[in-house]
């Protein structure tokens, strides 16, 4: 049995279906063990009502079909093991599965609404993006529709001023999924009047090119990868001018209000979260597992 663990948070709707088929896609790809979770309120084992039994009985018996049925969509070519747990929040109980597992990912579905090919984060996806310890991916819309046998085409980084844990994890992705690495730094012009504008997008590209320097210097030996300065008057048009291949991931670091070992979403990768056609993998600036 892998030593590697993809965790999957499963709901028995289109978004649990798109976060099933990203989390099969990365664990083919990595040969790891997808772990595929629900999550069951702690009010369907009792709570603090009197116990109906046979209520309990009928909830669980319905999720371990749902449960049958997601694996039998993915077919026998991801080894997987199905879980039901209990807990007063989806998130907390993803998380607890997470540690349990030995999880290096958790992968849950966009919410409802969301536009195809893009990522509208839920609140269980908020509240994980917010707190967890382990790195956090959300399957935009449609996920369901790539191939798993397509794996992963490419890895992108997303690197600033201190790209530490995402280059080492982005290097790691890579190596594991035999995926070319490519590294980006986003360079959003938001001009004040009066400025001159070339001479404020000239500094910005300079120093993105800097810190792609810098992050490539890093690169342990023999790795090599591709480096992209993205320019636009903001995030999102930066991210939207940029060339994206089916199969890929982003990954990118926390935000530096982060507490230590934990996630907080910053306002560079929520934009890039809600533009990006890809799936982003938001990394913990000291995640307990690398990916």
């Amino acid at each position: 049995m892998s030593d590697r663990h993809i965790l999957v948070g499963y709901t028995a709707d289109d978004a649990g279906a798109d976060a099933l088929a990203l989390g099969a896609r990365i664990a083919a790809a990595t040969e790891a063990l997808l772990e595929v979770v629900m999550v069951l309120p702690i009010e369907a084992r009792g709570g603090v009502v009197p116990r109906d039994p046979a209520y309990e009985r009928l909830v669980k018996e319905q999720s371990q079909q749902w449960l049958a049925q997601a694996s039998a969509s993915i077919g026998r070519a991801v080894p997987q093991s199905l879980h039901i747990r209990y807990a007063e929040g989806f998130a907390t109980g993803l998380l607890d599965a997470a540690h349990e597992f030995g999880a290096s990912l958790i992968v849950v579905g966009a919410s409802r609404g969301g536009l195809f090919g893009r990522t509208r984060v839920g609140s269980v996806a908020n509240e994980l993006l917010h707190s967890s310890d382990v790195p956090v991916t959300v399957a935009p819309v449609g996920s369901r529709e790539v191939p798993i046998a397509q794996g992963v085409t490419r890895v992108t980084a997303a690197v600033g001023s201190r790209p530490g844990p995402v280059l080492e994890a982005s290097v790691a992705l890579a190596g594991d999924t035999r995926a070319p690495l490519r590294l980006l730094s986003l360079v959003p012009v938001d001009l004040p009047a009066g400025v001159d504008t070339r001479l404020l997008e000239l500094t910005s590209v300079v120093g993105a090119q800097q810190v792609l320097d810098d992050a490539r210097a890093a690169l342990p030996d023999g790795v090599e990868a591709t480096a992209t300065v993205a320019t636009g008057d903001s995030i999102e048009e930066s991210v939207r001018a940029l060339e994206w291949h089916e199969g890929e991931v982003v990954l990118v670091g926390s935000s530096r209000l982060a507490s230590p070992a934990r996630l907080f979403l910053g306002s560079t990768a929520s934009k890039m979260l809600r533009e990006l056609p890809v799936p982003l993998i938001v990394v913990p600036s000291d995640a307990r597992k690398t990916l």
